[in-house]
């Protein structure tokens, strides 16, 4: 089986990624409605920046928080399972589109930038992040996009729906070479 992730991620293809652990009951949403959600981001990301993520993100903290804190919660997980499953060196050794070095080197993408712009790739939608699988030309454009807003959308809900901050550890951690079989090269 492939390791690229390139079907539905809840379907079981792509990487197998950590185990939950023992007693862990966390809720989970249904990929088909995670990615409704995250079209209320508004669609394709722009430029420099993700264009109008931070309204995007607003409008949907305000869903989140006006529904059960179980689909928060299940968002959360489902965000933390992208990002891990797109935590791949073919994508985190790519250059910064549209940036050099003094001589006209490649400029390296950082660890966080590497998170923001697999963060852009799940902004822009289900078709875009299903596509760079096998295809890392299409992720190329994206290691010059900073979504980081979105990281932070189902804490800010949690904390408006309840009044608590978020404290819940997913599944999946998405820190950057957190996913050891998309980094085969790292040592441990």
């Amino acid at each position: 089986m492939s390791t690229t992730g390139t079907a539905d991620p809840g379907s079981g293809a792509g990487t197998a990624g950590p185990k939950p652990a023992a007693g862990t009951d966390l809720p989970v949403i249904t990929w088909e409605r995670f990615w409704e959600l995250v079209g209320l981001l508004g669609g394709r990301a722009g430029t420099s920046t993700c264009h109008d993520i931070e309204a995007g993100c607003a409008r949907l903290v305000e869903v989140l928080a006006a529904g059960p804190v179980g689909e928060i919660v299940g968002f959360g997980e489902r965000l933390a399972e992208a990002l891990y499953r797109i935590d791949q060196e073919v994508f985190g050794t790519l250059p910064v589109a549209g940036m050099e070095r003094p001589g006209g080197e490649p400029f390296p993408q950082s660890d966080d930038g590497f998170l923001y712009a697999r963060a852009a790739v799940v902004a822009a939608g289900r078709a875009t992040y299903e596509g760079v699988f096998g295809r890392p030309e299409r992720f190329a454009p994206f290691t010059a996009l900073h979504c980081e807003e979105l990281l932070y959308v189902h804490e800010e809900a949690y904390e408006q729906a309840t009044g608590e901050e978020w404290s819940i550890l997913t599944r999946y951690d998405y820190e950057s070479c957190s996913n050891r079989e998309g980094w085969p090269g790292l040592d441990d």
